[in-house]
């Protein structure tokens, strides 16, 4: 950390990735910030200042035995062990030691109570619901919320009529012909074990999905300015049904609320979607195979008069931003999803949708909101079409 750096962090304060300390010596309270950093994004620890950012300065001494406290904290008291590390700033107020701990490759991580520590703001918070710890184990690839198998939805819970035509369809073969039992063909598939479904069968295949996952929609508005501060809408839908079923009305949705461009096209065409269809469809298919599933809320789909937002529940995963993203890295946070989306949506699954989106429509925004944890879309309307 450079002197002009530290001078702005002191400056702004503490936030959740800077942690000031006038000074530590209980290896309980550096595990928690150590487990918390490394279960976010990483951040820093300076030691040696006070909470308003002024200096305090430590000793060599300090220095000597905070070093010894980092290196058994860090091995000892955190679980899987992180690998910090530290450097010592003079500055004419005192020294400071600042502790740089990694957002970790290995999470979930805890101390050595058993205690997940994650940000909260600039400060940290014990992790205590089943879908945050969930989340976390997610981030290492250990669980996929698509997997998680539901109790009591069954080979009946099915639209056999559905599932049999994208047997025939993927495998080149018919259901009928197959000399297994439907619950073992469930189960190769990862859709299910022991006769229960998963949520990505049940998303996929299901005769209701919304009756066993409600919170799985997408919640569509069009509204008449630029605000949801209104007591009025255009149009509002509660969009229900398979994944098939959400791609189609919510494209659907959009496209019967944005303008239709006329052009140089003869008077009976219907036109051109001011916003190229394909630019829409790569971020709603985006939206529907990638969001986070441990996050029990819907996909919402705003139409104002300047703008479309797509939001999806769940800020990007891992390592993820908005510019690895629009580079054409990609994750595969729900794998199942993603390996039969293909033969049900226009999805390709090669990490280029985003890219799509962008060449044929330059002007969208993507806003990654980890504190809020979703992910938004943005299209910006043009207000310079002739109809």
């Amino acid at each position: 950390m450079e002197t002009l750096e530290l001078i702005t962090v002191l400056t702004q304060g503490e936030d959740s990735q800077h942690q000031f300390k006038k000074n530590m010596t209980n290896a309980e309270s550096l595990a928690a910030e150590m487990v918390a950093f490394s279960n976010g994004s990483g951040g820093k620890i300076l030691v040696g200042v006070d909470d308003d950012g002024s200096i305090t300065g430590l000793t060599k001494e300090d220095i000597q035995r905070l070093n010894q406290l980092i290196s058994n904290v860090a091995s000892q008291n955190v679980r899987p062990a992180v690998n910090p590390t530290t450097q010592n700033i003079l500055t004419d107020s005192g020294l400071i030691l600042v502790i740089d701990v990694p957002a970790g490759i290995n999470k979930p991580y805890q101390d050595n109570s058993g205690v997940f520590w994650v940000k909260n703001g600039a400060d940290k918070r014990k992790a205590t619901a089943r879908e945050e710890i969930q989340r976390l184990f997610q981030s290492s690839s250990l669980v996929h919320a698509d997997e998680t198998p539901l109790s009591g939805m069954t080979i009946a819970d099915l639209d056999m009529g559905f599932f049999q035509d994208f047997f025939l369809r993927r495998y080149g073969h018919s259901l009928d012909s197959q000399d297994v039992p439907l619950t073992q063909i469930i189960q190769n598939m990862n859709l299910g074990r022991n006769g229960d479904l998963n949520i990505a069968a049940v998303l996929l295949f299901g005769i209701n999905p919304s009756a066993k996952l409600p919170m799985f929609i997408v919640k569509a508005g069009c509204f008449p300015g630029n605000s949801l501060a209104t007591e009025h809408y255009i149009d509002s839908r509660d969009i229900k049904g398979r994944m098939a079923d959400l791609f189609q009305q919510t494209m659907s949705f959009i496209l019967a609320n944005i303008r239709q461009i006329q052009g140089d096209q003869p008077v009976n065409s219907i036109g051109m979607s001011e916003i190229p269809r394909i630019s829409l469809e790569e971020i709603v298919v985006n939206a529907l195979v990638h969001r986070d599933y441990f996050i029990s809320a819907p996909i919402r789909v705003f139409v104002f008069s300047d703008r479309v937002e797509v939001i999806s529940p769940g800020h990007l995963p891992n390592n993820l931003t908005v510019e690895n993203i629009k580079a054409g890295n990609s994750n595969a946070r729900n794998p199942i999803l993603a390996s039969f989306a293909n033969q049900i949506l226009p999805y390709r699954g090669y990490g280029s949708g985003i890219l799509r989106a962008i060449q044929a429509y330059p002007d969208i925004d993507f806003i990654d909101d980890k504190n809020g944890n979703t992910f938004k879309v943005v299209f910006k309307r043009r207000q310079d079409i002739e109809l």
